[in-house]
């Protein structure tokens, strides 16, 4: 039996090193089904989009190791399971 489309969200804290911030937002505009929705600071308050929590979860490691990031910190998550 195939999987159930599922659609997962995420919202996460990224903190930056201070004089990287603009550097970061901008890389993480760059990246796919990323949106930043508020900075303030050095935090920056970013949605995260994806077909599977491992997508989401990859993606949110793979903030964490950019050049600038102090650290990477889901906050919330939604898992929309579909039906086939």
């Amino acid at each position: 039996m195939p999987d159930s489309p599922t659609f997962v969200i995420s919202s996460a804290v990224v903190t930056a090193m201070p004089d990287r911030v603009e550097a970061v937002r901008d890389r993480l505009a760059e990246m796919p089904d990323i949106e930043v929705t508020a900075a303030e600071g050095i935090k920056l308050v970013i949605v995260l989009e994806g077909r599977t929590r491992n997508t989401v979860g990859g993606r949110l490691s793979e903030i964490a190791t950019l050049d600038g990031v102090i650290s990477a910190n889901m906050v919330f998550e939604h898992v929309e399971e579909g039906t086939s």
